[in-house]
């Protein structure tokens, strides 16, 4: 028997038809199939028609071609359109081929071609490693070797992958690390290497993005030393200019890549729903709340109102509760959050919605997020492919490729940050042609707010650029002392890395870090470091992990990154894993014990003091009456308190003190202060002084990318009225890495352009009272208020009245 419409379901007969702020509906799209190339391997072919793949899509024979013909592809279309099959195909033909023109035996072969697949994620890897083992159990073939190979995997299974695998699958992290400072043990797989696999490049942004570029260059470097020529095949489902992202990513012309663009797999009817909760009225508000509240940004402890209504209904409990009504309908669905806490959350609350219709539905849903066990994701990720479960409440570790196919919905609970992942997320719905229902849950912030009233900002704007920048030499400088290391820097590699002169080089040279000799640049081996360690790939300062451990059994139930673990798994915190609540008895620097408890009648959420300090400023600039400042800042955090809270009303128990560790970020940051003459020009008073400084601090943060080729996650800022060292109101954006980025730097040296730029865009957006386009951030702690649009125009017009200068064009984006 048919399910049920899943959109009819959630609007129950017309009776939440109030809640439904918009409907885009995308028609469905034919498939538009190709022959298998007459290059292909039979065998292979035969064991894709045995998985049900008679025919390949066009996008995919394209771009398997490509490859073939020795081009470097970047595949871009639709979630579940299968891109890997472009990568497999050529590879595994590769391989065999080698075999066949040899006469021998594949595996005495002494240099048969090899293959690196690299994911943004272990859970991906793995995914891949299964699908691509049915593949070659269904083809029937013996001869071809597949294994992963991370930093989980135990030595000895390294040494047999270095060995004997011709399809290595691992991660970025792990060929910086690993793989490339230990290359001449990776030998074999170097020099025959063939193709190199990218999947989900978009996922590849920022400082992250500069980094994974510099190690691609590296990798492809080093193998073309050892004498092979690989291509690469760079996939992604939603990314703006490809073929640009692609080219910068790998350090060649654009030219040099063929982007394949035109999605041929065939796609369902998708329905894309923006929803809004309704209005906590007497009545409904004690149903606000939830066992672990909104994520920071998402929602505040005094909610903003939406119009002139009042504040609305939580988006996680909205979102339960359609989940729940998703589940007891039948309709596999997926519930996505901005957080863990959130996801265990959705969860609970969704089968305890669902039990209550039947009990046998309690088990059928499960929260999904990082922190778990690898076995417990992987078991879950079976269970939801196979139909054991109904729904899972996910953070964005899902958003990704994992392969969960035939799922009927998709729920969102709050704009996920940006277009690209609200794609990514409900292109999760109606995969493999099926229609599918995404529906994104409007939070109680002026952000969502803002979309729900204007959805055109979501579906008449094409995704976001992928903005990264190789070239910055704070990223740089430590990938080309281990580059050095893999293979003595020439002349010759300058166009790889970006480099118009030796000055960098000559300045790590200066430092003691590399050595020049007349033949090239040497790592210098006296020094005791690794020349890998100098820099992390993913920014987090290299803290450790937490684990969490049942005191009674010694069990461990999952972990937590050492920087969160004071605000989540402090002494006193309840911790929810899958259901089951847990009370945190004790916390050490890298276990914490817990016990588990039932039926606690509160919540716990910690209170975190955070203060910025000026450590050294490098240069100032001065006008009339504003001062720009460019130097070393450190943010200090602490956890102080944390409150029990009443479920579900959030109603505060008791604040309880907290001796915890300060938590300590120094980094660069540009700041500029305002006289009291800015201010009376402007004509800004105490009261609007606030929303004024802080809107203006979202807009710049939102303008600098267009001018240092950052994303704006990279970046953060602090709007003060009154900083206890500049005695001024100040405004601070700051990198968000240890040391800095080299953002703050190229702020501070466009500070015209850029405060013109701010002051533009602002003052150029149609809305009223200020919109995501303009003032709004998603990714602010303080939910968006105070905010203070008109305010903040005068303001930034005031600053560049006593710059003296009118306001210019904005430079056109570097990198």
């Amino acid at each position: 028997m048919p399910h049920p419409d899943p959109l009819a379901v959630l609007l129950r007969g017309g009776r939440r038809a109030d809640r439904l702020a918009h409907v885009e509906r995308l028609p469905a799209r034919p498939a538009t199939t190709a022959p298998w190339p007459q290059w292909a391997d039979p065998d292979l072919v035969a064991g894709y028609r045995v998985l049900g793949i008679e025919r390949p899509w066009l996008h995919q024979t394209e771009a398997a071609d490509a490859l073939w013909q020795g081009r470097h592809v970047v595949l871009a279309t639709s979630t579940g359109s299968g891109k890997s099959l472009a990568a497999w195909l050529p590879a595994i033909t590769a391989v065999r081929d080698a075999a066949r023109r040899s006469g021998t035996r594949i595996s005495a072969l002494t240099r048969r071609p090899t293959a690196l697949y690299l994911s943004p994620t272990k859970a991906l890897a793995a995914d891949q490693a299964d699908a691509l083992r049915r593949l070659l159990d269904a083809a029937g073939i013996r001869d071809v070797r597949a294994a992963t190979c991370d930093g989980d995997t135990p030595l000895e299974e390294r040494d047999w992958v270095r060995e004997h695998a011709d399809l290595v699958l691992t991660n970025p992290d792990f060929v910086h690390f690993s793989l490339l400072p230990g290359h001449r043990r990776w030998h074999r797989v170097l020099r025959s290497l063939r193709v190199v696999v990218v999947d989900e490049v978009h996922a590849y942004r920022g400082v992250l993005g500069a980094h994974v570029a510099l190690v691609l260059r590296r990798l492809l470097r080093l193998s073309r030393t050892l004498g092979a020529d690989p291509v690469v095949l760079l996939t992604s489902a939603t990314t703006a200019a490809p073929a640009t992202t692609a080219a910068r990513m790998i350090g060649v012309p654009v030219d040099d890549v063929t982007a394949i663009t035109r999605d041929a797999s065939p796609a369902g009817r998708r329905t894309i729903a923006v929803w809004t909760p309704p209005v906590a009225d007497a009545a409904n508000a004690a149903t606000r709340g939830d066992p672990a509240g909104d994520p920071p940004g998402q929602r505040s402890a005094t909610p903003a109102p939406a119009d002139d209504d009042g504040p609305r209904r939580s988006a996680l409990a909205e979102t339960a509760d359609l989940l729940a009504d998703l589940v007891c309908s039948g309709h596999r669905t997926l519930a996505f959050t901005r957080a863990r806490a959130a996801a265990e959350a959705v969860a609970e609350r969704a089968r305890a919605n669902a039990a209550e219709v039947d009990p046998r539905l309690a088990d059928r849903v499960a929260a999904y997020r990082g922190g778990y066990l690898p076995e417990e994701r992987r078991s879950l990720e079976r269970a939801i492919r196979g139909g054991d479960l109904l729904a899972l409440a996910s953070t964005n570790a899902l958003e990704l490729g994992v392969d969960i196919s035939g799922l009927d919905a998709v729920l969102i609970a709050g704009w996920p940050g940006t277009r690209a992942s609200l794609w990514q997320q409900a292109g999760r719905a109606g995969r493999a042609g099926a229609d599918g229902l995404a529906v994104l849950v409007a939070s109680d912030d002026p952000l969502d707010a803002y979309l729900a009233r204007h959805p055109e900002a979501i579906f008449g704007a094409p995704v976001e650029a992928t903005a990264f920048d190789p070239t910055n030499p704070y990223v740089l400088a430590p990938h080309l002392c281990a580059a050095a290391a893999e293979s003595p820097l020439r002349p010759d590699d300058a166009q790889l890395f970006g480099l118009d002169d030796d000055a960098l080089l000559s300045e790590l040279a200066r430092r003691g870090l590399l050595r020049r000799r007349p033949d090239g640049w040497y790592w210098n081996h006296a020094r005791p470091e690794s020349p890998s360690r100098l820099t992390d790939l993913r920014g987090s300062g290299a803290e450790s992990t937490v684990q969490i451990v049942e005191r009674a059994t010694g069990r461990m139930l999952g972990t937590v990154d050492g920087p969160r673990a004071d605000a989540v798994v402090h002494p006193g915190a309840v911790y929810v894993h899958q259901g089951r609540t847990y009370l945190v008895e004790d916390l050490t620097d890298d276990v914490a014990l817990v016990r588990p408890e039932s039926a606690l009648p509160y919540a716990t959420r910690a209170d975190t003091a955070k203060r910025i300090e000026i450590l050294a400023t490098r240069r100032t600039r001065d006008a009339d009456g504003i001062r720009w400042s460019l130097g070393v800042v450190e943010l200090t955090s602490r956890v102080t308190s944390y409150r029990r809270v009443r479920v579900p009303t959030m109603e505060t128990l008791a604040v309880v003190p907290l001796d915890s560790p300060e938590r300590r970020l120094r980094t660069t940051a540009v700041w500029w202060t305002a006289s009291a003459s800015v201010l009376a020009q402007a004509g800004i008073g105490p009261a609007d002084l606030p929303g004024a400084l802080h809107a203006a601090e979202h807009a710049a943060i939102g303008l600098l990318p267009l001018l240092a080729t950052c994303d704006r996650w990279d970046i953060g800022g602090l709007s003060t009225a009154l900083h206890a060292q500049t005695l001024e109101p100040t405004i601070f954006v700051y990198d968000g890495v240890p040391g800095g980025a080299g953002f703050a730097e190229r702020a501070f040296a466009a500070a015209p352009q850029w405060l013109a730029a701010t002051r533009d865009a602002i003052a150029g957006c149609g809305c009223p009272d200020g919109c995501p386009s303009c003032v709004q951030s998603p990714k602010c702690g303080n939910n968006n208020s105070p905010l203070d649009k008109p305010a903040a125009v005068a303001f930034l017009t005031a600053c560049l009245a006593a710059e003296a200068l009118h306001p210019q064009a904005l430079p056109a984006p570097t990198g």
